[in-house]
């Protein structure tokens, strides 16, 4: 883990606690905990399958969110980036980057 992957996962649970019980119901809060701790603590994404599940499910209920309605596609892509910045594969990005 690393500052950037630690700030990522406090935008996550900023988040939840801002939108969580106005805008999500229990199961979809807890989908969402569940995938930034899966990520924020996976070494690799491709040896990790749980964490490839967890950005699956996580992808399925940003999809539903906006299909439903209840949020906009910004704020869903929004969260799902967060998400994914909570992982390994942003901090290699982040690597061949610099």
């Amino acid at each position: 883990m690393n500052g950037q992957r630690a700030r990522a996962y406090k935008r996550v649970i900023a988040t939840l606690d801002d939108l969580g019980p106005a805008k999500l119901l229990p199961s979809e809060q807890a989908c969402i905990r569940d995938a930034a701790d899966t990520l924020l603590f996976s070494g690799e994404l491709a040896a990790d399958p749980s964490a490839r599940a967890a950005v699956a499910e996580l992808e399925a209920l940003c999809e539903h969110l906006v299909e439903s309605g209840r949020w906009t596609a910004r704020r869903a892509s929004e969260l799902a980036d967060d998400v994914w910045a909570c992982g390994p594969a942003a901090a290699m990005m982040d690597a061949l980057a610099a």
